[in-house]
């Protein structure tokens, strides 16, 4: 007897995990197979890099991969903020390359449904909707969920790309 699992009812019943971050009291979700690891933000492993935008850090040593480190907040075009002990580095694994987004905090890991997920708006968002992929709630929390992928290889990006290849 052969069992054949329909993928889509499999979406259906299991959902997909999204690693929650925050960003000026705004919490953003993203694909979780896209994270390789969360760090501690410490802006003295970080080497600046001239002609790259101010939404690039720098570029760091991860053991032996240089890495390009893109302030997310400065990225959105959101107001500065005082790095403390909850700033994180998420080391994203992307198919292009390794990539660390600098956030406020990391609060959890969710799991939404596809009924919990909302078309994303076309207004009211800090950065381009076509990063979005919607916007999910659980619960009373409304939590924007980013295409990371998409973001991280646009065109300015590739600036970044230069930059750690330097």
């Amino acid at each position: 007897m052969s069992y054949q699992v329909d993928a889509q009812q499999t979406s259906e019943t299991t959902g997909q995990e999204y690693l929650i971050f925050t960003l000026a009291a705004q919490e953003y979700g993203i694909d979780i197979l896209k994270v390789q690891e969360i760090r501690g933000y410490d802006a003295q492993t970080v080497t600046r890099i001239a002609n790259v935008p101010p939404f690039v850090k720098g570029v760091t040593n991860l053991r032996g991969v240089i890495v390009p480190i893109v302030d997310m907040r400065i990225k959105f075009n959101l107001a500065n903020v005082e790095y403390d002990h909850q700033t994180v580095v998420v080391i994203l694994n992307l198919k292009s390359r390794v990539v660390g987004i600098v956030v406020d905090g990391v609060s959890d890991v969710l799991m939404l449904q596809k009924s919990q997920i909302s078309a994303a708006p076309q207004f009211g968002t800090a950065f381009s909707t076509e990063y979005l992929t919607g916007i999910g709630t659980v619960g009373e929390r409304m939590l924007i969920l980013v295409d990371i992928e998409k973001l991280m290889t646009s065109e300015e990006m590739a600036l970044v790309e230069a930059a750690a290849a330097v």
